[in-house]
C-alpha cells in the first residue's frame, strides 16, 4: 500500500512538471513570435529608408546629368552658329 502511494505521488509530481514545462514552451513560442514580428517590422523600415535614399540619389544624379547635357548642347550650338557654311 505504501508503494502505491509513493508511485502515485511520483506520477502526480512528474505530471505537474511536464505541464509546467509545456506552459513555459508556450510562453517561449509567444516571445519568439513577437520577436520575429518586431524583426520583420525593423527590416521593412530599413528597406523603406534604403529605397528612399536610392531614389533620392538617382533623382539627384539624373538631374545633374540632364543639366550637363543642356550645357553641352548649348556649347555645341554656340560653336556651330558662328560657321559661315550654314
Amino acid at each position: 500500500m505504501n508503494r502505491l502511494f509513493t508511485s502515485l505521488a511520483i506520477l502526480t509530481f512528474a505530471t505537474g512538471l511536464s505541464a509546467l514545462g509545456q506552459d513555459t514552451a508556450k510562453q517561449e513560442a509567444k516571445k519568439a513570435g513577437s520577436d520575429v514580428k518586431a524583426a520583420g517590422k525593423a527590416s521593412g523600415n530599413a528597406v523603406k529608408h534604403s529605397g528612399k535614399a536610392v531614389a533620392k540619389g538617382t533623382k539627384k544624379g539624373v538631374n545633374k546629368a540632364a543639366g550637363a547635357t543642356e550645357n553641352g548642347a548649348a556649347k555645341v550650338k554656340e560653336k556651330t552658329a558662328g560657321h559661315p557654311d550654314e
